[in-house]
């Protein structure tokens, strides 16, 4: 992988941060960094702009304090179990029992469009155990519901475990002071049935705080999701 450098670095417009270079010492990589675009050998970073992510120290005390993240594991839960809890540098969620399973090739639908979501298209379960058909997907809870700060950003990855098993999982940010149980998609990309088991761990939330708080939150514009308390289908 060539590194490429801050003198011909271009900077995002609209960010109005000041660009530093840092020495040679620390070379940044090909690829977007800190809002510039890398393509010669040197890193390029905003003297007023930084967003670092968060220890298990720091997601810890959120929880204990403004309730961030309710119930809160505070250490990592493996035995017997797909993890779920407190982790290096991040926080393992659970799922839920309650889930939206796709029926659409049951409806007799042409085409899915996100403007227009009918809930026919999904069946409403209650179970320890979810399997979602070949080649489908669910929508599906956290067990964990969730404050985010002004100056936060979460962002979710599914577990290896089931991503080995081609279970995939999907799942927009947590966006600045957003809060509720969070809605996820999980998509069976197998020719066969796969299970799904509630109680344990599904995904992994990272968390990154920003040195400034941001001028519009979730919660300011009244986003659709805000207060989110079910499995929630697509509104717009």
């Amino acid at each position: 992988l060539k590194y490429l450098s801050a003198t011909s670095l271009s900077p995002i417009q609209g960010t109005g941060a000041r660009p530093r270079s840092l020495p040679s010492a620390e070379p940044c990589p090909l690829g977007l960094r800190n809002g510039f675009l890398a393509t010669q050998p040197y890193a390029l970073i905003y003297e007023n702009i930084r967003m670092s992510i968060k220890s298990d120290k720091w997601i810890e005390r959120m929880a204990k304090e403004r309730e961030m993240i309710k119930p809160f594991t505070p250490q990592l839960i493996s035995k017997g179990k797909i993890s779920y809890g407190l982790s290096s540098y991040g926080y393992d969620i659970r799922l839920d029992n309650k889930f939206k399973v796709f029926a659409g090739e049951k409806e007799a639908v042409d085409i899915i469009d996100p403007k227009k979501i009918d809930n026919n298209l999904f069946r409403d379960i209650i179970s320890d155990v979810c399997v979602i058909p070949a080649h489908s997907f669910v929508l599906a809870q956290s067990k964990e519901y969730f404050k985010i700060p002004r100056n936060v950003i979460g962002l979710c990855f599914g577990k290896s475990t089931y991503t080995r098993c081609g279970i995939i999982v999907n799942v927009t940010p947590l966006e600045a002071e957003w809060q509720g149980y969070l809605t996820m998609q999980i998509s069976n990309i197998t020719p066969l049935p796969a299970r799904l088991h509630t109680g344990e761990g599904i995904a992994q939330i990272l968390f990154f705080e920003a040195d400034e708080a941001c001028r519009v939150s979730y919660a300011d514009r009244k986003g659709k999701y805000q207060n989110q308390k079910e499995v929630t289908v697509a509104r717009v």
